[in-house]
């Protein structure tokens, strides 16, 4: 058996100092400030924290976002105490150029095909979500990863719902399509119990959703459009047989309405007063749970090889990564973001600052 250790963080605006020919990325300049001494500052904090987690291991899998291609993706990369690990990415057309990323260990871990990036487009294109088929090497079993960042609330939390309900939706079909057959393969199928037996196999599907959603569990993109709750009543179903005793493969119609229900790990800190991963400082001070992990059936139980831990409430495990040098003070628990200035002498200063996101931790056991 084998532990992977697991992580998600939002970076924060990890740019390069060079103008992108498809982004938006004005404010990550030179002339404002954004010279290459302040990205090598970043980058060298953000390190510091990702090679802190797992008690100075390091995550074996590492899901980020807010970073704006595969050249600082391996910048930071260089930065890590790991000599074992590889990146993932593809280059989004997002206006702002802030892309999802995949940092895995090449020892544990052997990529299935190519990554794919899923694009919703709004007006413009949305920042992707990032799909990664993984095998893990100790066991065979695979693991399929969605790394998101859903539309920020920078319009307001209402005015940009919309379009959060419409990339979870894009998150939803994307899982429908990993546990479920299309209608033609459906049709295909024998009237068997083998067949039965392989359409719940991959109802199993181990699926690992990450992500700054930009809403918190409860919210209606999270809860009713993505159907991540903290409940097992409807992940617990499987597929079942048709009503006729001669029947082992349900009616076409109501296999293609069933709906993938996931669960949502992260319920059990956003019930917490004052605990979160992003703290919202406009007209009310908070801490919002934005960042989250998000499985399907087969991580939940089990059942197909690789598991999610349990915490000592026998839920699966989320622990919000908080260092103390992440801190804005030692009373309050907010993450200390980064913060750069230009002086009127052209110098620049650092507060050596972070992200104003707090990290994400959780560990897969092989079985």
């Amino acid at each position: 058996m084998a532990l992977l250790n697991t992580a998600f963080w939002n970076l924060q605006n990890l740019f390069d100092t060079s103008l992108s020919e498809i982004a938006a990325d004005f404010e990550f300049t030179p002339a404002n400030g954004w010279t290459n001494e302040t990205k090598d500052k970043k980058i060298e904090n953000l390190a510091n924290i990702i090679n802190q987690m797992f008690e100075g291991n390091g995550p074996d899998l590492l899901g980020l976002c807010e970073i704006e291609n595969l050249s600082i993706a391996n910048e930071l990369l260089a930065q890590l105490d790991r000599q074992d690990l590889a990146v993932a990415h593809v280059d989004s057309p997002d206006i702002r150029g802030i892309d999802c990323s995949l940092i895995y260990d090449t020892t544990m871990f052997e990529i299935i095909g190519k990554p794919k990036e899923h694009l919703v487009h709004l007006r413009y294109p949305t920042r992707d979500i990032f799909e990664v088929a993984l095998k893990v090497k100790e066991n065979d079993a695979e693991l399929i990863v969605l790394v998101n960042h859903w539309p920020s609330r920078s319009r307001g939390r209402y005015e940009s719902e919309p379009f959060r309900i419409t990339v979870a939706s894009q998150c939803g079909k994307i899982v429908d399509e990993h546990l479920k057959l299309d209608r033609q393969a459906f049709l295909a199928l024998d009237d068997t119990e083998e067949a039965m037996t392989f359409l719940n196999d991959k109802w199993n599907v181990n699926i690992l959703i990450m992500g700054d959603l930009n809403d918190e569990p409860y919210d209606r993109s999270v809860l009713e459009e993505l159907q991540a709750s903290n409940g097992y009543d409807k992940i617990e179903e499987i597929i079942k047989r048709g009503q006729s005793e001669a029947t082992h493969l349900p009616s076409i119609s109501s296999y293609l309405k069933k709906e993938a229900f996931l669960f949502n790990c992260s319920w059990g800190k956003a019930s917490k007063p004052d605990v979160g991963t992003h703290f919202y400082s406009q007209s009310i001070n908070t801490m919002n749970m934005l960042d989250q992990f998000i499985i399907s059936r087969g991580l939940l139980f089990g059942t197909n090889g690789l598991q999610l831990v349990r915490d000592d409430d026998d839920l699966p495990m989320l622990e919000i990564f908080t260092p103390e040098i992440m801190r804005t003070s030692t009373t309050t628990v907010r993450p200390k973001k980064f913060t750069f200035n230009i002086k009127a002498d052209g110098t620049v200063t650092n507060n050596n600052g972070y992200s104003d996101h707090f990290p994400i931790l959780t560990q897969i056991r092989t079985l």
